[in-house]
């Protein structure tokens, strides 16, 4: 007990960690293991990731959103970007041509405007790149995690939780951890947000922590995700990276989905 003061203290508490692993698993088995393994990227808060020019708010929305669904592999979803903060992200039951992730598919032309997945979003947040490309992934994770086969760890009860990991499990883990920032809104529930940030659900860490299980199992080296991350983060995400290389059986176990999908195929 004396010397339990030298001792390292954990990156993150035990039952995150394992919460986090198991997320992974789900994401896999229903989201297409080897669309994450060959196709995902990590996609960078950069002119290089988000190319080109609007003259307006609601072009460059558009623009960005186009590239967020995208790289999330869901360009073939119908969806329709508006600012009435009194839609609701309810989980419709709509036609998709295809596979639920295509990095390939095409949006059909003949789904009705009133069809189409609603995507609400600030005015305010488009001069926040980071947060507002955070904040479409998670949306369009609600979207995604609705049609699992199964519930995900920890159930409904942590459903914006969960979600937030399925959005750094597609990519998006650099802009969450760097937007992340928690705020309550004290004028009229949760219908207008009350700043240019996004809400956050999980802590910076926590976040973090899921972008170096991405990164360790895409194969990205610490330093190409550590330079796109706020200063402040950077030494955790690094001891983060350490700690997931050191998790080989968790890590041997989310790779064998990659060949448990071939064989399913």
């Amino acid at each position: 007990m004396f010397f339990d003061f030298l001792k390292t203290p954990p990156v993150l508490d035990e039952e995150s960690v394992q919460w986090q692993f198991e997320l992974y698993e789900w994401a896999l088995r229903n989201f297409d293991a080897d669309i994450f393994f060959n196709q995902s990227i990590l996609v960078e808060p950069s002119n290089k990731f988000f190319p080109g020019h609007a003259d307006n708010i609601e072009e460059m929305a558009q623009l960005i959103f186009d590239k967020v669904r995208e790289y999330a592999a869901l360009k073939h979803w119908p969806c329709r970007l508006t600012t009435d903060q009194s839609c609701t992200t309810q989980s419709p039951r709509i036609a998709i041509s295809g596979a639920v992730r295509d990095m390939k598919g095409a949006e059909s032309e003949f789904v009705v405007y009133e069809d189409r997945l609603s995507i609400v979003y600030d005015p305010r947040q488009v001069r926040n790149p980071e947060a507002i490309i955070a904040s479409f992934a998670h949306t369009l994770a609600h979207y995604l995690g609705s049609m699992a086969k199964d519930m995900p760890p920890g159930g409904e009860d942590n459903w914006p939780h969960v979600t937030e990991i399925l959005s750094v499990f597609m990519g998006f883990g650099l802009m969450f951890a760097n937007s992340a920032f928690v705020y309550r809104n004290v004028t009229c529930g949760s219908c207008q947000p009350t700043t240019v940030n996004r809400t956050a659900y999980l802590s910076q860490y926590d976040i973090t922590y899921a972008l170096a299980i991405f990164c360790v199992l895409k194969d990205i080296p610490a330093r190409d995700a550590a330079k796109n991350i706020k200063k402040t983060l950077r030494s955790y995400f690094k001891k983060a990276y350490k700690d997931v290389k050191t998790r080989q059986p968790a890590l041997g176990k989310l790779r064998a989905l990659r060949q448990d999908n071939r064989l399913a195929q």
